[in-house]
């Protein structure tokens, strides 16, 4: 595990025009929707596209980003009150997130958590996409995650030290 998760970064380069097998697709959504969620909220929901006809719909509102992946996983949410009228949806969706990131490391694919501009509300580029997917309203999609296998060299960032960002004790 320790070695998905330094290994993991977000590649932004080409995919190679290979299709990402459905049950590769369904083991990334089950690691998802396996991650903690605020009071049990199961805010979290997931969409993965692999037709080439929706995604070929899809694309051309996309920025840059995955925008030739084999296949991508839309991740939605409810904004569900729980303990106290409290909502974590925020934090539920940005676990799952990070548990898909690491299974699609782990099957030998890239990603890249793609928000920003989803659910800004300038741009409305995740409620385009919800239109085409034809969701609930109850549903507000808030990233996408493009999966494939890497067509370009994968690039790591270095990270601080755990020194300069971790600590024992202090005081």
């Amino acid at each position: 595990m320790i070695d998905a998760i330094k290994y993991r970064t977000s590649y932004r380069g080409k995919y190679k025009n290979e299709a990402v097998p459905r049950e590769n697709l369904k083991m990334i959504m089950e690691a998802g929707l396996a991650a903690p969620s605020g009071c049990n909220g199961q805010t979290t929901s997931l969409v993965a596209v692999d037709d080439a006809e929706l995604l070929e719909q899809i694309r051309p509102l996309l920025k840059r980003v995955g925008t030739d992946a084999p296949a991508m996983i839309f991740v939605l949410t409810e904004k569900i009150p729980t303990y106290h009228g409290n909502c974590y949806n925020v934090q539920d969706y940005a676990a799952a997130i990070e548990n898909m990131l690491l299974e699609i490391v782990d099957l030998g694919y890239e990603s890249c958590w793609v928000e920003g501009y989803m659910t800004d509300e300038k741009d409305g580029v995740g409620k385009e996409i919800a239109k085409i997917l034809k969701l609930e309203s109850k549903y507000e999609l808030v990233c996408y995650l493009p999966v494939g296998k890497a067509e370009d060299e994968i690039k790591h960032i270095q990270k601080k030290s755990f020194e300069e960002r971790a600590w024992f004790n202090i005081r």
